[in-house]
């Protein structure tokens, strides 16, 4: 029971993982830096997801993406 709970938190990583990636691509773009937020929002809660699983690469993803949505967000003032 507790191995299948495992599995699923781990999906739940890794597809808040994928959202957050999907969501930073274009977020990229000039003036199109609010989506950083959104991703950060799903970087949280994969990374909220990860924690709790015995392979850490969604909680990677996680971090990493965040990172970059972070950094962007510094650059661009917190809107752009």
């Amino acid at each position: 029971m507790l191995r299948a709970v495992k599995t699923i938190l781990q999906i739940l990583s890794v597809i808040c993982a994928i959202f957050a990636g999907i969501l930073l691509v274009p977020s990229m773009i000039p003036f199109l830096g609010w989506g950083n937020w959104g991703a950060l929002l799903f970087c949280v809660a994969g990374s909220f997801f990860g924690v709790f699983c015995t392979k850490k690469i969604g909680l990677t993803i996680n971090v990493i993406i965040g990172i970059v949505a972070a950094l962007r967000l510094f650059l661009g003032g917190g809107v752009l």
